[in-house]
């Protein structure tokens, strides 16, 4: 197993290391948390390398580095100066400033492993969801079919992802794991460490407002933000970020632009695996939770860890939210999906209006 080791430039005394949490080769990874997880906030950092600046600003210097899936205690969010871009908002750790985007918002929220499944319309299982910062996988029948799992040397699945549990097995030390059952992946099995989910309930998809007739969701591509509404009211409003179209050397994607009008939304799925594109452009992720298509080629809206730089443009043409704020939308709008299966298509006309707009 390989760790990330702690740079000298943050300070050991912040950190903890739950390695009583590793069993053999499967395990939780060894990765640090601050003394006492749960008094606040963290972030896993979800870029290569993050700069640790002495203050919020990109000009300012630099006094350490962080790498990927390293955890960070996430003190409190300021407004710095970060030229270029919209995203202005830095978090402030024990040691300096990181630009936000490049900090996944998660906490460390283990659980008590269940001793057997319900029964579903699916078999046993039910939904649950990653309530730690990562967990390693291990996969039960080799080799790999999915691209995310060929092309990680280390596979991880990561804060808020949704995936259907279908088995419960223990180790020799008598610690559980769950195994992870993609109904739309592509038949890869997984298995990770029961602590690390956190079961969904009915009371997590349960509707919102159900009784008013009148809703629609209105995306607005210039400003990169969200709203729903209840006839004229206002009842939610998000930052998102939809199709890229100009990456910073000038390149144009016009196949990636959040396609502008006016469509009902036509199928939702607790969670799905995602995959398109092509080589160079092409993605695969697994377990996207709270989708709410509304596009035929399968744009939706949708829950998003892999990147925290909402207000800005980051999709292939989905509308990315955080997953507080897709969960929200997902359980507001029609039609209503049941817990089991945790996923409905329905037929035109089709469920709440989506409204993409450009304003000039």
């Amino acid at each position: 197993m390989i760790n990330h080791p702690v740079p000298e430039t943050l300070s050991r005394r912040d950190f903890l290391k739950l390695s009583s949490l590793a069993v053999a080769a499967l395990s939780f990874r060894h990765f640090d948390f601050p003394e006492d997880p749960h008094a606040r906030q963290l972030g896993r950092v979800n870029t290569g390398m993050a700069e640790v600046k002495l203050r919020p600003d990109a000009d300012s210097p630099t006094v350490g580095k962080v790498y990927t899936d390293m955890v960070i205690p996430w003190l409190r969010e300021v407004v710095g100066r970060r030229p270029w871009r919209r995203n202005q908002r830095w978090v402030e750790t024990p040691e300096g400033y990181i630009w936000m985007p490049l900090l996944q918002p998660v906490n460390f929220l283990p659980n008590k492993p269940l001793a057997r499944l319900p029964e579903s319309s699916l078999g046993e299982g039910l939904w649950a969801e990653v309530s730690v910062p990562y967990l390693d996988v291990v996969l039960e029948n080799p080799p790999a079919r999915s691209p995310w799992l060929r092309d990680n040397q280390r596979p991880r699945v990561y804060y808020s992802q949704i995936f259907w549990i279908d088995q419960i097995k223990s180790d020799d030390q008598g610690q559980a794991w769950y195994r992870i059952n993609e109904r739309f992946g592509f038949g890869d099995l997984l298995w990770a460490r029961a602590e690390g989910f956190r079961p969904l309930t009915t009371a997590d998809v349960e509707p919102i407002n159900p009784e008013v007739e009148e809703k629609r969701v209105v995306v607005d591509v210039s400003r990169q933000a969200l709203s729903c509404f209840e006839a004229r009211r206002e009842v939610h409003y998000a930052q998102v970020s939809t199709g890229i179209m100009e990456d910073m050397y000038g390149n144009t994607f016009d196949e990636w632009e959040t396609p502008v009008g006016v469509r009902p939304i036509w199928r939702k799925l607790v969670s799905v695996h995602m995959t398109g594109g092509t080589t160079g452009g092409g993605y695969d992720i697994a377990g996207v939770s709270w989708t709410t298509l509304f596009v035929g080629n399968g744009v939706a809206i949708h829950s998003t860890f892999w990147h925290n730089n909402f207000g800005e443009p980051m999709s292939r043409g989905c509308v990315n939210c955080r997953p507080e704020d897709a969960r929200w939308i997902f359980r507001w709008t029609q039609p209503i999906v049941p817990y089991d299966p945790g996923d409905i298509t329905v037929q035109m006309p089709g469920g709440t209006l989506v409204e993409v707009v450009k304003p000039g």
